[in-house]
Parts: structure tokens; sequence; C-alpha cells
């Protein structure tokens, strides 16, 4: 069994014992419910997709560990303008490992 489950914009393909990065929130430790889940299949059923959202569904999850990603370099430059802007970002990010997908 399988969901599609959206979570911070984005949507995740999941199943029980996934691990995926997210934007969940919670420390290490916590459990993480996404009620926001957009399709279910079985392993023989049809799959169920919901408009926009399937009711009574959720998604169960356990935070492994919070983390920042790799950091991304933004550069900003105006030609003959003597302007030049270097900053940089890293994406803070969770890893959830999935333990239940329940459908209504």
């Amino acid at each position: 069994m399988y969901a599609i489950i959206e979570s911070g914009g984005k949507q995740y393909r999941v199943a029980e014992g996934d691990v995926i990065r997210c934007d969940a929130p919670g420390e290490a430790g916590a459990e993480v419910t996404f009620d926001r889940v957009i399709l279910t299949a079985g392993a023989k059923g049809e799959p169920k997709v919901g408009s926009p959202t399937i009711a009574g569904a959720s998604v169960t999850g356990t935070v492994l560990r919070r983390g920042r990603d790799k950091k991304i370099l933004v550069f900003h430059y105006k030609p003959k303008k003597r302007v030049r802007k270097l900053s940089g970002h890293r994406q803070p990010f969770a890893e959830v490992k999935i333990t239940k997908i329940r459908v209504a």
C-alpha cells in the first residue's frame, strides 16, 4: 500500500517503512501526522483519488532527525553598475520514517 501526501507545498509518494526528507515540524523522536493525503492505493485494489484530499485518511510517521541541507550560493550581478552580491542558503529539513497509512 502506498499514498501520495502533501507537505510544505511538495508531494511525496510514501509507503510504510519509507524515509523521506520534508519540512515537518517537531523534534527528533516526535510523532508527525500528515492529513493532506491526495491518493491511496493498495496492493490489489484500485487507487482512491481525493478531490482535493481524501477525507479521513492520514499518514503517521516518526521524526528520525533534523538537519540542514547543502549550501546553495545565490549570486546577484548587474553589469556595468559594480553591483555584486553573494549570499548563501541552507534549507532545514526533517527525516521522517513512515510508520502507518490509515484510510477511512
